[in-house]
């Protein structure tokens, strides 16, 4: 799985300094199921993506759905297991991160973010 980078370049703030790409079919169905955490600084993005759940998961998390743009349509905070999350068929992807960074970076609906692919060189 590829590892990119998540930046809210409307609060200059840093979502996920290592997040997983989850951009196949199998990528995308498995997602952070059978993990037991999501440490901060990380994430996984889910592209494309429209709606998520959160069946078999054991910790909360936050969301955000975001336009083929890079616009945030929406802020989902503390998502919790065996729940739904919502759909939006606007999303191009959804971005899932530790519960509590969507209020600690003070990201909303309307932010504008980039998502950048890792490379070596920045390991």
């Amino acid at each position: 799985m590829q590892t990119v980078r998540v930046i809210n370049t409307t609060r200059g703030a840093v979502l996920a300094e290592r997040a997983g790409l989850a951009d196949s079919v199998m990528t995308r169905a498995v997602g952070l199921m059978g993990q037991a955490s999501l440490p901060e600084g990380s994430g996984l993005v889910i592209d494309p993506c429209t709606s998520i759940h959160m069946f078999f998961m054991r910790f909360a998390i936050d969301a955000l759905y975001v336009a083929q743009n890079g616009t945030v349509l929406r802020a989902v905070s503390n998502l919790r297991p065996w729940r739904l999350g919502p759909i939006s068929l606007s999303s191009r992807y959804v971005v899932e991160l530790p519960s509590g960074t969507i209020a600690r970076t003070g990201t909303q609906a309307g932010d504008q973010l980039q998502v950048a692919l890792v490379t070596a060189q920045q390991d």
